[in-house]
């Protein structure tokens, strides 16, 4: 079975920017939070909110207290400022796509116009458009609703930001032949354009189309007619629970995609369970190297050798032979750490990887005694080289331990950075900074100091931190409900990705000119392929071509493994 995901599938624009709002209120607004009537249409997305302390009013009381926050279809300007009345502080997260459908039907409705609005008369944002239109407006939601109108003298016809493709175009060719004098406008959102537009694409190269959404959602809906107009089946789910499986079982190709107000973390839950489908219904190898990759990925034996395996390639960059103890040493240090940082996550795994959050929960005492087992073993491993690697090691476990703790009191911080974790970006930074350490200082510290180390230590610090920067980019959302402001969420995953791919290209760089220079071994003219084939791993991603799930992530691992592998058969090494 193959699953294909549409590109634009999940948030829009306009209600990823409502969701962060909401999200961020409670730290910036004290007192009782509000939504004026759901803030999108998501039941769980809702369900969370109402988990932050933020509920829905539908109704405007006389003496309101507290934040209230316009939900992304919008309200009427008299609904607005009655809230602003009754007392409420009052933010507005209107969709600029629904603002600019507002803005248009305001200004001609100064002018006299008359507001005809494709779209459903009950949908919070028809309402909302409504309201600006001076009570000169009407909503149309067929073809014969439309012909039955009078002749209005001077009028615009406008769309839900929502609304379906094809209707409007039947729309807009009957009106251009029967009130040719009658202002049209394209006010359908390009998001709902592109979601339309790739279903009946998508249709064209699978058996079925799963859209994920709201069932309450107008735009999730249209998808699912989408992919019926195109003659494909089509089913509409909200969570991973409904997929009927004995059905999709017997499809050969499968197409995922998803309403504007789907979060990420449903849909990669859909795809995960779709990807475990397609592999239980397999036979022979493919099941068992599928059923292997994902018991290395889960108990994060693939990343530790991953860093056993990036240990031994620095040792052989900078010429030095005792390799095997320094290897070990990173195997257990990672192992150790990954999995404590899984154990004290698991409220973000629970939306970005629920399986390995369910995992954890499961086995959470056996995890826990093979994490201290395996860094007691790292440890004394360090001891028999060294008091050096000893004092380095233990001084990095012990960080890493006291990262969740509270280790400044609050009255200096006034309940802001009271623990390691609570610094922005830490997680990412310090996790390549351990990478580094285990896997090139510590190696270097029998060696006379020279320029090979530094450019070791910074090559090993870029990959950990692409690798893991990577991975915060793919659970952004789920980052964010808990409020783990890591590099994605601080300057955001755009230039994330910008950031990524000039520090892939300047590795590769450095490596080719490193041994060139012959400031490292001549290996490094072989190991540039690796940051170059993440680089293009990434571009691949962002185009949209690759979905996060268990062949994913392994590829995304596989890159650091590839390091020892290179090195091992490289003989100039």
């Amino acid at each position: 079975m193959k699953i294909l995901v549409a590109k634009t599938a999940g948030f829009c624009m306009g209600v990823r920017r409502a969701v962060e709002m909401a999200l961020d209120l409670p730290n910036k607004h004290k007192g009782p939070i509000f939504t004026f009537g759901p803030l999108i249409h998501n039941p769980q997305v809702l369900d969370l909110l109402n988990e932050k302390g933020i509920s829905i009013i539908n109704d405007i009381p006389e003496n309101g207290f507290g934040t209230v926050l316009i939900r992304a279809h919008g309200v009427p300007p008299g609904t607005k400022k009655s809230l602003k009345d009754s007392g409420f502080k009052v933010i507005d997260a209107t969709c600029p796509r629904v603002i600019k459908v507002q803005t248009i039907i305001g200004k001609h409705a100064k002018d006299g116009y008359t507001s005809i609005i494709i779209g459903d008369k009950n949908h919070p944002e028809v309402i909302g458009l409504l309201g600006y239109a001076r009570g000169k407006g009407c909503a149309v939601g067929s073809i014969e609703e439309l012909e039955a109108l009078p002749e209005f003298e001077k009028a615009i016809v406008v769309a839900q930001t929502t609304q379906n493709i094809v209707f409007y175009e039947k729309v807009k060719q009957l009106v251009a032949s029967k009130y040719p004098h009658f202002m049209l406008y394209d006010t359908i959102c390009n998001s709902t354009s592109m979601r339309q537009a790739e279903v009946k694409e998508l249709a064209e190269l699978v058996d079925a189309i799963v859209v994920v959404g709201g069932h309450n959602s107008g735009n999730t809906q249209r998808l699912a007619e989408a992919a019926i107009q195109a003659g494909k089946p089509a089913y509409q789910i909200e969570t991973e629970s409904e997929l009927d499986l004995n059905i999709l079982s017997s499809a050969h190709n499968i197409g995922i995609t998803a309403g504007a107000s789907t979060p990420n973390w449903l849909i990669k839950r859909v795809y995960r369970s779709l990807e475990d489908l397609s592999y239980n219904n397999a036979r022979g190898w493919r099941k068992h190297i599928y059923t292997l990759q994902y018991s290395l990925l889960m108990a994060n034996i693939f990343v530790s050798i991953g860093a056993g395996c990036l240990c031994y390639a620095n040792i052989k960059l900078l010429g030095a032979t005792n390799y095997f103890p320094y290897v070990v040493m990173s195997m257990l240090y990672v192992f150790s750490m990954h999995i404590i940082n899984n154990l004290t996550g698991m409220n973000a795994d629970y939306y970005n990887d629920p399986d390995r959050a369910s995992f954890y929960n499961k086995y959470k005492i056996l995890l826990a005694i093979l994490a201290i087992s395996a860094g007691g073993a790292g440890i004394l491993t360090a001891y028999s080289i060294g008091l050096a690697p000893f004092i380095v090691l233990s001084s990095i476990s012990l960080m890493g331990l006291s990262y969740n703790f509270r280790i400044t009191p609050g009255k200096i911080t006034k309940g802001k950075y009271r623990s390691i974790r609570d610094i922005p970006g830490s997680k990412t930074a310090l996790i390549s900074a351990a990478w580094g350490v285990v896997t090139s200082l510590l190696p270097a510290l029998s060696l006379k100091i020279s320029p090979g180390i530094i450019i070791v230590f910074t090559w090993s610090v870029c990959m950990a931190f692409v690798r893991t920067s990577f991975f915060d980019i793919l659970d952004m959302q789920g980052d964010r409900i808990v409020g783990r402001e890591t590099i994605p969420i601080i300057i955001g995953e755009e230039r994330t990705v910008r950031l990524l791919k000039a520090i892939l290209i300047s590795m590769a760089a450095i490596l080719l000119v490193s041994s060139s220079f012959n400031i490292i071994s001549k290996l490094g003219f072989v190991l540039f392929i690796c940051p170059l084939s993440l680089f293009f791993l990434l571009l691949r991603h962002e185009q949209g071509y690759m979905h996060s799930g268990t062949k994913f992530e392994f590829l995304v691992e596989s890159h650091i493994i590839m390091t020892g592998i290179i090195a091992m058969f490289w003989p100039g090494a």
